[in-house]
Parts: C-alpha cells; sequence; structure tokens
C-alpha cells in the first residue's frame, strides 16, 4: 500500500535538525525498502525547512505509523503530521526510487 506523510514543523525544529541529523538519514537508509522517497519540504529552495515529505510502500497504514513514530526526530520532537492514502494517476509512468 502507499501512503505520503506531511509533516508540519517551525524553529522549534532546527536545533533537533542540527543535533539528529546523522540519525535521521540513517534512519531512513535503513528502512529504504519502505520509505521510498523522503525529503524536507521548504516556502522555496534554500530557504528554512517547514516540514517533511516521506513516500512509503508499506502493509499497512499501522506500519507506516509505526515507522513515521520511531524516527529520530519524530522521538525527540513529536511533529504534526498528516498521513494520507495514496494511488498513481498515471499507472505506465515508472519512477525509480
Amino acid at each position: 500500500m502507499r501512503f505520503v506523510v506531511i509533516f508540519e514543523e517551525g524553529d522549534e525544529m532546527v536545533p533537533v535538525r542540527e543535533q539528529l541529523e546523522p540519525a535521521h538519514l540513517a534512519f531512513l537508509e535503513a528502512h529504504r525498502d519502505e520509505i521510498r522517497m523522503a525529503g524536507g519540504l521548504r516556502n522555496e529552495h534554500g530557504g528554512p525547512y517547514v516540514g517533511g515529505l516521506w513516500v512509503f510502500e508499506v502493509d499497512s497504514r499501522k506500519r507506516a505509523v509505526a515507522l513515521i513514530e520511531s524516527d529520530p526526530y519524530f522521538l525527540a520532537n513529536p511533529r504534526k503530521y498528516r498521513l494520507l492514502a495514496w494511488g498513481k494517476a498515471l499507472p505506465r509512468y515508472q519512477v525509480t526510487l
């Protein structure tokens, strides 16, 4: 099942990102088979982070929540998030992840 999660954050995440970025990136790498894409969101390129977005390929919504809530960033500072089921509109369009 495909899901996307959109995280919201503010200035409180700046020190969390600075301290835990290596652990967060290692977490994403360790779960690459389920967290297929991930990245920070900004209002403009080069601006401060305002959140993040992940694309999942997981067995269940429960598994997506478990991944979200075991990320080092989330453990240090639980961010608001919105988890949505997602389906591709163009089934023949392939993206190599």
